[in-house]
């Protein structure tokens, strides 16, 4: 059995294999994985918002999507990967509450930033499973970099990235 490290709302986990990282109930909060292959070790932030406001993020850099993805890849590179082995896959970032006034959802909002950033950093986005109206639990497997994907709502369905 291998071990599941739970990540709540604005944590951060960097782990290796065997180990794998879990987060529950992302509803518009989205999960930003990055991987290093080669070394068989990974991150996990379950964000909550795009961005900081004008108090940053403090000490809960993962909060904030815009926080979040440089505090991963400074956590991996301590722990001996390179930011050129880099990848990253999505999960969550659903519209949970409904949109009278026409703007983007938080939701809409994560998955953007998250999407600019990971291209301006040049990291790869190799999969995701985002947007939709449900919320999602993910489960990251560091001895392989896959994300096996629970769907919320009663419908058991597993989907792997």
């Amino acid at each position: 059995m291998n071990p599941k490290l739970r990540v709540g709302i604005a944590e951060i986990r960097i782990a290796g294999a065997p180990e794998r990282l879990v987060s529950y109930g992302l509803g518009s909060c989205l999960g930003v994985m990055l991987y290093a292959p080669e070394l068989c070790c990974g991150g996990l932030a379950h964000t909550l918002l795009p961005e900081p406001g004008q108090k940053g993020a403090g000490n809960r850099p993962g909060k904030f999507v815009r926080t979040a993805i440089p505090a991963l890849i400074a956590g991996l590179e301590q722990f001996g990967a390179e930011r050129r082995q880099l990848v990253a896959k999505l999960c969550g970032g659903a519209h949970m509450f409904q949109n009278l006034n026409g703007r983007m959802t938080i939701g809409e909002r994560n998955i953007r930033v998250a999407r600019m950033l990971l291209e301006e950093l040049r990291i790869p986005l190799l999969a995701e499973d985002v947007g939709g109206c449900q919320g999602r639990t993910c489960e990251f497997r560091l001895e392989d970099g896959k994300v096996l994907v629970r769907l919320a709502r009663g419908r058991d369905k597993l989907r792997e990235l």
